[in-house]
């Protein structure tokens, strides 16, 4: 075995850094490649950045541009952070049990003060593919003392993986995750002799950062990191115990580091007020077809889309592609020898078979055997996790198998191996480079909203809209920002808790009668026989609300919506700024 195939847990820490010493022009390269690959991605948002709208996104852009927008409004007015009234009022939502990304949220929030939240939803998820792959890049390089090229394989693999590409239409806490292969980095270090103060600190520093920035996609990592872990020093026990000896302590008081910084967000979060103990999502497992599929917004999934057994738009965490999975397998035998190669084929098996769920399924037919996930289903944290999302865990594993027989292939220079590598690499790769993300126009926000009217009529109470805001339809949140988040929403998209007792999340508000009311006329367009049971609960309702106004907003429904919310309050309403208006100030003192 050569020099290069010892893993880089056996090396001490200076190897990497002495062949590849500073920055330099491969780093600005990649860089720059990595930059220019997620504007690519992401052109559509950015051709429109006012009015641009990531089409796949559903609701969930409309909530995260929400959470930038309360994060900038919270900095400029020296409000607490953590919590908000904005919707949900008069309950409110706890933001900490949310995924606000505070780590961007409130270092961006002049940029979102003077641009927009648009804007800064645009810069964290191209800042996110981009820079999660130049970070793996770094790892790859300076760690496992890779070439730069192998290195840039992997780390685009890393940042552009599928997961990353789907979640980058919703989801910036799955695509912001640079601050992951450091923190690999350095537990790396400290374990292996590197345990310097700036290190130990360090990691303190980024751990809680990340915590602030998605915890999810921190616990997945470390499920794999230490999946990782295990295999490798079962296979190399000589050097557990010195790993043990110089991690343990070093950990330890980065652990207190991190824990210092974030222990109250983390009290609010799960003891504070609109805390919950877990979400309830239901079975939430990958198909094994996805597994093997290429994803839908990629080369592979446009040429040759496979069965729709995605969960949604957001969630293709897997679809690796059968090619990719067999030139990992290839990889994994041919260097079997190799610790890390080793470790990383067991995390990818573990990872993905952990994201199947709880029964096999294939081709969305149930096969009734019983996976391993049923065994961790009921532990703390981890119940609340997608278990779809395990598979992100294994992208790492994959790209670094991926650089390891890459950067082998080609010191080692075997003829004709070289040309074959290349293309495995290209069948295995090219099938998954993304397309650009689709982008639609948002929908104008009524001129009620827009230019101020609402001011005339709502006081110190809340705006219930019809229907209310909901997970199915969150635009009266939109509103609110282009109001300057200056009133106050009834109902909302967010996660809240369900039950007071017993702490069950659910997405969106409690639902009040009037509310399922409102909701169930928009959806069938059809108007009920109102009783008077339902005008006092609609009076009783508006009051819990704290309602100064009833704001029926331009659509399909909006006769029997109109016809309906007049009946509830015996009031006829206003047509002003291209809405429909009940003022229920009075109705409600």
């Amino acid at each position: 075995m050569t020099t290069h195939d010892q893993s880089v847990l056996e090396r001490q820490p200076t190897t990497a850094l002495s062949r590849h010493a500073g920055v330099g022009r491969g780093d600005v390269v990649a860089a720059v490649g990595f930059l220019v690959a997620a504007v690519y991605v992401l052109q559509g948002q950015w051709r429109n950045l006012s009015g641009g709208y990531l089409y796949n996104s559903g609701q969930d852009q409309t909530m995260w541009e929400w959470f930038f927008s309360v994060a900038a409004h919270a900095v400029a007015h020296l409000d607490n952070p953590l919590s908000s009234d904005l919707q949900n009022y008069p309950l409110g939502v706890n933001l900490m049990a949310n995924t606000a990304m505070f780590g961007i949220s409130i270092p961006l929030a002049p940029i979102t003060l003077l641009f927009g939240p648009t804007v800064t939803w645009a810069i964290a998820l191209t800042a996110g593919l981009a820079g999660t792959s130049f970070a793996w890049y770094w790892l790859f390089s300076r760690q496992l003392n890779a070439s730069k090229g192998a290195a840039a394989i992997g780390g685009a693999l890393c940042g552009f993986a599928p997961g990353a590409i789907s979640h980058a239409n919703g989801h910036p806490n799955f695509v912001v995750l640079f601050l992951l292969p450091v923190i690999a980095m350095l537990v790396t270090r400290i374990a292996h002799g590197g345990g310097t103060t700036k290190n130990t600190v360090g990691l303190g520093l980024i751990v809680a950062l990340q915590i602030l920035l998605g915890e999810e996609p921190l616990l997945i990592f470390a499920m794999s990191f230490a999946i990782f872990a295990v295999v490798y020093y079962v296979s190399r026990p000589r050097l557990l115990w010195p790993a043990v000896r110089n991690a343990v302590p070093r950990l330890a008081v980065s652990a207190s580091i991190a824990l210092a910084i974030v222990a109250l967000p983390l009290w609010w979060q799960f003891f504070g007020p609109q805390s919950y103990s877990f979400l309830e999502h239901g079975p939430m497992g990958n198909d094994a077809k996805a597994l093997f599929q290429f994803p839908t917004q990629s080369i592979g999934g446009v040429a040759t889309p496979g069965q729709n057994v995605r969960i949604n738009a957001t969630e293709e965490n897997a679809y690796f592609g059968w090619p990719l999975l067999v030139l990992c397998l290839v990889a994994s035998l041919w260097m079997w020898r190799v610790a890390c190669a080793r470790a990383a084929a067991a995390t990818a098996i573990v990872m993905s078979v952990l994201s199947l769920g709880a029964t096999l399924m294939i081709g969305k037919d149930d096969t009734g055997i019983t996976l391993p996930w049923t065994k961790l289903a009921e532990y703390p944290l981890v119940e609340s996790v997608l278990e779809t999302r395990f598979a992100l865990g294994a992208v790492p594993a994959l790209a670094l198998l991926l650089v390891l027989a890459t950067d082998r292939t080609f010191r080692n220079g075997l003829r004709p191996l070289p040309a074959f590598w290349i293309a495995g690499l290209a069948l295995a790769l090219v099938p998954l480079i993304p397309t650009p993300l689709v982008a639609v126009d948002k929908s104008p926000t009524p001129e009620f909203f827009a230019d101020g009217e609402w001011a005339d009529y709502v006081d110190d109470g809340s705006v219930v809209t019809v229907p209310l805001p909901r997970p199915e339809d969150a635009r009266p949140l939109r509103w609110q920002m282009d109001a300057d988040m200056g009133f106050k929403l009834a109902a909302g998209y967010f996660v809240g808790p369900s039950d007071q007792e017993e702490k069950v999340a659910k997405y969106g508000a409690v639902d009040r009668p009037t509310a399922l009311l409102l909701g169930s006329v928009y959806d069938q367009g059809t108007v009920p026989e109102i009783t008077d049971d339902q005008r006092a609960q609609a009076v009783e309702d508006l009051t819990f609300w704290e309602a100064d106004v009833v704001v029926l907003p331009p659509s399909t429904r909006t006769v029997a919506l109109r016809t309906t919310v007049t009946e509830l309050l015996g009031v006829q309403p206003k047509y002003t700024g291209d809405v429909w208006v009940w003022d229920v100030r009075t109705l409600v003192q």
